[in-house]
């Protein structure tokens, strides 16, 4: 596809995500199997559901646009989660493994900000207010995701992986 316009790119982009979306479907559940913090799987549990209300947005889109949201891959996303992949195959403490699942996850979240930032701004310039909207709700969500991965971080998840199996701290 020949990127002559800002449609064009528009597209393209949203194709790109369309993808990672679909990767994320498939990567999520096992993301909370492999989580031992009851609140980690949760929090992966309720971002699937989110995830599938945000392919459910992009089919909006691509149906308003008259487009096919298939044809593109996101190298990007296979690549993120490839990482995450070999993350969960390391013999590590859970509540390392934890810290690590968080550590993934919130890389994969920035990654899914930029790209939403990017196409919803690019619908507001091409003047399609409705998919600007329905790509900012998804931003949001992102966001949210994002913050609440680092509180879980910040309060449980990281503090318990400060001295796993009850160690106790040196200074």
């Amino acid at each position: 596809m020949k990127l002559a316009t800002l449609n064009d790119l528009y597209i393209d982009e949203l194709k790109d995500l369309y993808s990672a979306e679909h990767q994320l479907l498939k990567a999520l559940p096992k993301m909370a199997k492999a989580a031992a913090a009851p609140e980690l799987a949760q929090a992966f549990t309720d971002h699937l559901a989110e995830t599938k209300g945000q392919v459910d947005r992009l089919d909006k889109i691509f149906k308003k646009l008259d487009v096919s949201p298939k044809g593109k891959t996101c190298k990007a996303m296979e690549g993120l989660l490839a990482e995450g992949k070999e993350t969960m195959a390391e013999d590590a403490d859970p509540s390392v493994m934890d810290a690590a699942l968080i550590a993934a996850a919130q890389r994969v979240e920035h990654y899914e900000m930029a790209g939403y930032g990017c196409v919803r701004t690019f619908a507001r310039l091409l003047g399609d207010k409705q998919a600007a909207d329905l790509l900012q709700a998804t931003l949001d969500e992102e966001g949210a995701a994002d913050k609440a991965l680092t509180k879980l971080a910040e309060t449980i998840i990281n503090i318990a992986a400060v001295a796993p199996d009850g160690q106790q701290l040196t200074a």
